[in-house]
């Protein structure tokens, strides 16, 4: 019990939780522990959300398709993170992003029905809840809002601001160059240009349709 214990309170959502409580939550509501082989689909990008899910082991690999535009933003998470529990509540309920398993992971999760039973009981719970959803909607407020003048590069910039997890790694882009301009909004010659310049820079890597993200701060850091 100790170790489970553990595991449960690196997360967001349970830190701040006495060992009692957790103890007695365990006992009583029917948390689920999955394993995932490597390259295993966790689940799909449409796939509605059902049940909160948490990295408890190893790491997994999520991507996100832009629209009807062949643009993905690829990241990787690693535990002790939760998997889109903004997607748990609200109007919108289906997995933005399919989530693999890379070199297998484990998963903790708890249906919706019996996570809100455990968010009722105990303020805690509570507060971790709305201090997430809270955080990822100011997160997405700013980077909308950060665009001075709206240079090719701080377009760049906001959009993987706007959709990267706080604390993932390995984060890329997977495109077509001219489905990348559309959703840029500029030129070939532009787009190149840019890219060229961040490459430079040692900010970003990129070749004809994969561009990965070297300084994820420094990238950020165009935007104030």
């Amino acid at each position: 019990m100790n170790s489970m214990y553990q595991q449960m309170m690196q997360l967001p959502l349970f830190q701040g939780v006495s060992t009692e409580k957790i103890t007695a939550l365990v006992e009583k509501l029917p948390f689920h522990f999955l394993k995932f082989r490597n390259g295993e689909q966790i689940f799909a990008v449409g796939d509605p959300c059902t049940h909160i899910k948490f990295i408890v082991s190893g790491q997994v690999r999520l991507e996100m398709p832009c629209n009807e535009l062949r643009v993905s933003l690829l990241q990787t998470l690693s535990t002790p993170h939760v998997l889109a529990a903004e997607y748990l509540f609200g109007r919108e309920t289906a997995y933005p992003y399919t989530a693999i398993a890379q070199g297998g992971c484990g998963i903790l999760q708890l249906r919706k029905s019996d996570y809100i039973k455990m968010v009722g009981s105990d303020k805690v719970f509570l507060f971790n809840i709305l201090n997430y959803l809270s955080s990822g909607s100011q997160h997405s407020i700013s980077a909308s809002l950060s665009i001075r003048d709206g240079s090719v590069a701080e377009r760049l910039a906001m959009f993987v601001d706007s959709l990267v997890v706080n604390g993932a790694t390995d984060v890329m882009l997977k495109f077509k160059q001219k489905d990348l301009c559309t959703l840029l909004g500029t030129q070939r010659t532009t787009l190149v240009a840019t890219l060229d310049k961040l490459a430079e820079q040692e900010i970003i890597e990129y070749d004809s349709n994969v561009l990965r993200v070297l300084d994820y701060y420094q990238l950020i850091d165009l935007l104030k």
